[in-house]
């Protein structure tokens, strides 16, 4: 079977539904997608090929597990540094970043320069919610993700993507194309236009309300909090 997605306001409907029908807090869900992110890095980019890895950080939610991700990888033996540049006043994410800081893991203020000295990406700068303009000071690190070399994975989207229509100027020349994206809860409708390695991470959600919201669970293995996925439009 293919994976069916989910488009921005059925996402935001699920997350609404698992922090009230299945009592998960804000904090359970941000821990729990920052280690299935944490874990497809790990997959995608060995110790042994380079452990600096850089993430940038937006100021929401795809931030927070931006964040968490980070604390992770900092444990698996990474050497994380963070791009971290609209910082949230929500206790939540200052909590997060004072827990990276107490490991300190450096935080960066030029992005540019900063991939001169990482061996891969981490893009948690905007999730399923975005819409509209990138706005500074991310339309910078978006060129930069789209001219570097270096392999980055993005965290539930592609940043500047329209979770429905992909890529911004689709077929009208160089957009910025991840070499990995993970999809947290279940896929969003952009992969369609993804061509890279596709993990979903979404283990967590109750079986009754992937029912509810009608995609299938894809078979996750041992303790794997994620599970790679054929591209768009092949089988499972």
């Amino acid at each position: 079977m293919a994976l069916k997605t989910l488009g921005p306001k059925a996402a935001a409907a699920l997350d609404q539904e698992l922090m009230s029908t299945c009592a998960f807090s804000i904090d359970q869900l941000m821990e729990l997608a920052g280690l299935s992110v944490s874990q497809a890095v790990y997959r995608v980019q060995p110790l042994h090929q380079g452990r600096r890895v850089l993430v940038a950080c937006g100021p929401g939610n795809n931030g927070g597990d931006g964040l968490v991700a980070a604390r992770h990888l900092f444990f698996y033996g990474y050497k994380p540094s963070v791009f971290y540049p609209k910082r949230s006043k929500n206790e939540l994410y200052q909590r997060l970043a004072k827990q990276l800081e107490d490991l300190e893991v450096p935080f960066v203020d030029d992005f540019p320069s900063a991939l001169k000295s990482t061996d891969h990406i981490v893009d948690a700068i905007f999730g399923f919610s975005f819409s509209g303009e990138v706005r500074e000071p991310f339309p910078q690190v978006i060129k930069s993700l789209e001219e570097t070399d270096l392999p980055v994975t993005s965290v539930d989207a592609p940043s500047s993507w329209d979770i429905d229509n992909g890529p911004p100027n689709s077929g009208l020349g160089s957009t910025f194309m991840p070499a990995t994206l993970v999809s947290l809860t279940a896929p969003k409708p952009l992969v369609k236009h993804f061509t890279g390695r596709h993990f979903v991470g979404g283990r967590f959600v109750p079986p009754y309300i992937a029912k509810k919201y009608d995609f299938e669970m894809p078979e996750y293995q041992g303790m794997d909090q994620v599970v790679e996925v054929p591209p768009s439009g092949q089988k499972l």
